[in-house]
């Protein structure tokens, strides 16, 4: 099979991304829901903004996240993408090089070609990389031991993500190949995508099983980093309860979603992740981006 087109990557990062304010996942923005000063057609501009940067044949990893960054911040006036962006820079780059030896791209495939991304990774991607993240300016970054944001790097994107992969999810993907996103997501998603036919409300409800059991699992990265990891914890115990449901109460889940943003809560890595999910799932089976979701008129 020929490598993946490019029409097909930026159509699945899109969808990706509208899939994600078009699901309501509590404490986090959506079409239903706005919160922490923020509304879903910013996320629906940055990410059209980003898409052909992301997804740039030929660019560096680096030059992919530098310039979706630099895009999505001048469309949408503040931070909505930045984990997105980081993850899906590189698989995009990855799923670019695919020559899977099978009719259809499995997701070993693509863990292959993740992994020869990643090793291809040098000093010149990380300075790129940081300095998308000094311009998006996420809350509560701090200081790390090691090869912090605010210095200039001395070693590879790679190495400067596993240094991180201990107390961030995103750093994480780099440091184990995308096992999560490529592992765990794709089997929560396709799971819950494989009991009928794929509709809109099924595939909207496969989302938030996903980011359910992504924040679960891992307690939220985000919220560990403005609230502390005690609060994270307690989130993805909340969340742990309410993965495991078959039905779950839209009325339930609305008054947990208020909660979380009046607190400022917002689980916005396990939402990252799910979208990287959501995105490679579509570069592996193009059928999925069949099943769209209607724009309100605000985002046209």
């Amino acid at each position: 099979m020929s490598a993946a087109r490019p029409d097909l990557i930026e159509e699945a990062f899109v969808w990706a991304c509208t899939l994600d304010v078009a699901c309501a996942k509590p404490g986090n923005v959506s079409f239903s829901a706005p919160g922490h000063r923020m509304t879903a057609d910013l996320f629906i501009a940055s990410a059209r903004a980003a898409c052909t940067a992301l997804t740039g044949r030929g660019t560096s990893v680096g030059e992919r996240i530098e310039r979706a960054v630099s895009l999505s911040m001048s469309a949408a006036g503040c931070n909505t993408n930045l984990g997105i962006v980081l993850l899906c820079a590189p698989l995009a780059h990855a799923f670019e090089a695919m020559q899977p030896t099978h009719a259809t791209p499995t997701a070993h495939d693509a863990r292959l070609a993740i992994r020869a991304t990643l090793s291809r990774l040098d000093i010149a991607d990380a300075r790129a990389a940081y300095r998308a993240i000094a311009l998006a300016n996420p809350g509560g970054l701090g200081d790390a031991p090691s090869q912090n944001v605010g210095t200039e790097p001395t070693v590879d994107l790679h190495s400067a993500m596993a240094l991180a992969s201990g107390r961030d999810s995103i750093a994480r993907q780099y440091a184990n190949g995308f096992a999560d996103v490529l592992g765990f997501g794709l089997t929560q998603l396709r799971a819950a995508l494989d009991v009928g036919p794929v509709d809109q409300p099924r595939l909207l409800r496969a989302v938030l099983g996903t980011w359910l059991g992504f924040l679960s699992h891992w307690p939220d990265s985000h919220i560990a980093r403005k609230h502390g990891i005690a609060l994270a914890r307690r989130v993805s115990d909340e969340a742990r309860a309410r993965h495991g449901q078959a039905e779950r109460d839209p009325v339930e889940l609305a008054a947990w979603d208020n909660a979380l943003k009046r607190d400022g809560i917002n689980p916005g890595t396990s939402a990252d992740l799910t979208v990287a999910t959501l995105f490679a799932a579509a570069c592996l089976d193009p059928s999925l981006l069949r099943v769209s979701c209607a724009l309100p008129e605000s985002c046209m």
